[in-house]
């Protein structure tokens, strides 16, 4: 056996690495095993499928298919786990000082044919070691390694010697794995932190899955990779009660849940719906949005003071307020004014959804001719209430009244109506003063007039998404349509070989209640940027997951969202009495020292109780705060971002207002950058910037950021706090400094 205290420090890499690998090939090795059965039954269970299709209609008994069905869905499962999970798969190793145990931890559970463990899945109980064990508190733990795999290849390692006192020499490499993440560069995709997650990080994570769950924490504390840990750790311990209901995770943006997209696949989860708030509606609506309102407009929309709004404009008739109805029965012409009508359209809508209450509409207006008819009258002309009712809705003129005074609604084309200054101000009044019914008709300006399939969809943004849901809460889905039989097989070409198993056939399918809402909900709902979401977001939200159990993580000090209490109150109503528990992450594992001391004394002059997180490296290198003009902007901009590309090796992002991302954007494109800076180079604005990270970043104009986005210094603070290693700011205020700099003395 090797001496290691004989071999150079060279040596001894070499040495670990290659026993490392011995195991790493033992598990591959096992893990083909498992990856061919799971083929196998694949494969026998599409050959009797094959077998028995020709007869299927003359099998009594549908146990067999049942069981084919079952073993199949299985099968599959398993090797897309198996396929997702190749890559990385063992990432840490614990050497216990009791009995020298030797435990190695991996993205899934793995066994020899003896059925002895050779990885343990990181989110089983005896993994929680790997996370939970320090130097004060090592859990009988020697030494923890983390394993830097490229494929199924080894290529480093990073030791963490937790007790020095065992009597049993261990050699240890490199300064720590956690030291060693955090100094590597960032790319266009986040990355799980499975194999570095923290003590703190982990009792979030292995939290019970009942009620509301929060996560709280500074700027670069980990919360998004945290609560998308979590959501895989949770499917891991509660997968029956959860996956039939799935798990949502609801992010702040687009632009975000492609950054976080690969982190749950690759921690062997692929059973998650991810959803930024601008689409998580679209199972009610049939369209998303990722367009941000102006400030003013954006504030308006969050608030609950639209509810009565919204209200009102659903009771408000498409007709007008000038529709009469008249029909003649029998020689006697019977009326309903429009007084009369709209006291029956609120009493039906007090109780009925609009498009679920044509049926009581028309009720209600037969109810109310008949009252017009005299008993005598009726008795006269020999008319019962049967013959009454027939002779009323045989008239074309009453079919064509009814339509017009009782359509089905469209979300849509009742926001539509409010672009109509008139009608805004009949709905807001007393809701709304004159300045936001301005700013609110402006918004919806370009919507003005909209009629459904006769016109382009008008271009809403995330702010109307959530009015939109509201409304179609409000209204109600439209009558079912027929179901007709469902399609049996593809065609035999196609990848999927069956739509409708014979098992599905054969088993007991509860009817669908034409009641029920046309959106999807779910048993776990996580929102990250939770500090973001406006009460209107709220409501949307929580139809969602009525009675989800919730994961919400967030940081007030970084909220766009104006009116704090409102939001509070909103989250309040989510909550209820329900169980709630809060963790509070205090480490930024993200920006240096220095980077964090400048973002501190913006955020705390307006927000003295900040949640600042302590962090955990400086680099040396202060901030740069620079002062230029709009008209040297390209030259200056380049060259800062040239200075930067030599610096760093990773990502680079310039944060600027909404009005000049565009503009930034085309005087790069056209700008002569270094040569790879290009690639690597993101131009996005604050709110767009919200969960991402970045090796460097410029935050152009701050000012101008403080004024275009909601939140104000808040946003600014997301914005210098984003970068990993560098941060330069430019304001274009030559020759004085920007205004944002007064609270820096």
């Amino acid at each position: 056996m090797t001496n290691p205290n004989s071999l150079t420090p060279a040596e001894v890499l070499a040495h670990e690495l290659a026993i490392e690998q011995a195991h790493v090939d033992r598990v591959y090795a096992q893990l083909e095993q498992a990856t061919a059965s799971a083929r196998n039954i694949e494969a026998e269970s599409r050959a009797k499928y094959r077998t028995d299709r020709a007869d299927w209609l003359r099998e009594e008994d549908g146990t067999a298919l049942f069981e084919r069905d079952a073993f199949a869905y299985q099968a599959a499962k398993r090797l897309a786990t198996l396929d997702a999970e190749h890559e990385g798969l063992v990432f840490g190793r614990l050497d216990f000082i009791a009995d020298q145990e030797t435990r190695y931890v991996g993205r899934l559970g793995i066994r020899d044919a003896d059925y002895e463990p050779l990885v343990i899945d990181w989110r089983a109980p005896a993994a929680e070691a790997f996370y939970r064990a320090t130097a004060a508190e090592p859990m009988g733990v020697q030494r923890r390694r983390v394993l830097r795999c490229r494929d199924d290849r080894v290529i480093g390692l990073e030791d963490d010697l937790l007790a020095t006192d065992s009597g049993r020499e261990l050699v240890v490499i490199g300064e720590g794995a956690l030291m060693a993440a955090l100094q590597r560069s960032r790319g266009p995709r986040m990355h799980d932190i499975v194999a570095t997650i923290q003590a703190e990080q982990d009792e979030a994570i292995r939290a019970p899955y009942q009620g509301v769950t929060v996560i709280s924490g500074g700027p670069g504390t980990g919360k998004t990779v945290v609560a998308l840990h979590r959501a895989a750790f949770l499917l891991y311990t509660h997968r029956q009660r959860l996956e039939a209901g799935g798990v949502l995770v609801v992010g702040p943006t687009d632009l975000f849940m492609n950054y976080i997209e690969r982190v749950l696949p690759g921690l062997g989860e692929d059973s998650v719906t991810l959803k930024s708030v601008g689409e998580l509606a679209a199972d009610a609506l049939g369209l998303a949005s990722q367009r941000v309102d102006e400030p003013e407009a954006a504030s308006l929309k969050g608030s609950l003071r639209l509810l009565p709004v919204l209200r009102r404009v659903v009771q408000e008739p498409l007709s007008g307020d000038g529709l009469l109805l008249r029909v003649s029965v029998k020689g006697e012409v019977l009326t309903l004014t429009p007084a009369e009508l709209s006291a029956i359209r609120r009493e039906i809508l007090a109780s009925h959804r609009a498009n679920r209450a044509r049926d009581a509409a028309e009720r209600g207006l037969l109810d109310a001719l008949w009252a017009k008819l005299s008993s005598d009258i009726a008795a006269l002309l020999d008319l019962s209430r049967e013959i009454f009712d027939e002779i009323v809705t045989g008239q074309a003129s009453y079919a064509m009244f009814l339509n017009a005074w009782w359509p089905m609604l469209n979300p849509e084309q009742v926001l539509a109506r409010l672009a109509d200054p008139a009608l805004l101000h009949k709905c807001g009044h007393g809701h709304l003063d004159e300045t936001e019914r301005q700013v609110l008709a402006d918004s919806w300006s370009h919507a003005r007039g909209y009629v459904p399939g006769a016109q382009p969809r008008p271009n809403w943004t995330i702010g109307d998404i959530a009015l939109l849901d509201e409304l179609a809460a409000m209204i109600g889905p439209p009558p079912p349509a027929e179901e007709t039989d469902p399609t049996l097989f593809l065609a035999e070409d196609n990848a999927v070989g069956e739509v409708v198993t014979l098992a599905d056939r054969l088993s007991a399918r509860p009817e669908a209640d034409p009641n029920d809402e046309p959106i999807s909900t779910y048993s776990h709902v996580l929102v990250d940027e939770s500090q973001d979401v406006t009460p209107m977001q709220w409501r949307m939200l929580r139809r969602r997951g009525p009675q989800a159990s919730w994961t919400l993580v967030g940081d007030p000090a970084q909220s766009s969202y104006p009116n704090a209490e409102e939001s509070r109150r909103a989250l309040r109503d989510l909550v209820g009495r329900r169980q709630y528990r809060t963790f509070k992450l205090s480490t930024n594992y993200r920006s240096p020292a220095e980077v964090m001391n400048l973002a501190g004394q913006v955020i705390t002059a307006i927000h003295p109780d900040a949640d600042l997180p302590v962090p955990v490296r400086r680099t040396g290198i202060a901030p740069r705060l620079l002062t230029g003009s709009s008209d040297r902007l390209a030259a200056q901009l380049t060259r800062i971002l040239a200075r930067l590309a030599g610096e760093v090796d990773g990502s680079i992002a310039v944060i600027c207002p909404p009005s000049r991302q565009s503009a930034v954007q085309d005087l790069l494109d056209r700008g002569e950058l270094p040569a790879g800076c290009q690639d690597r180079l993101s131009v996005l604005t604050a709110l767009q910037a919200k969960g991402l990270e970045y090796d460097a970043v410029v935050v152009l104009a701050p000012d101008e950021i403080v004024e275009q986005t909601p939140g104000g210094i808040r946003v600014l603070y997301v914005a210098l706090t984003r970068p990993t290693q560098r941060l330069v700011t430019l304001d274009l205020t030559d020759p004085l400094p920007g205004a944002w700099r007064e609270s820096l003395g």
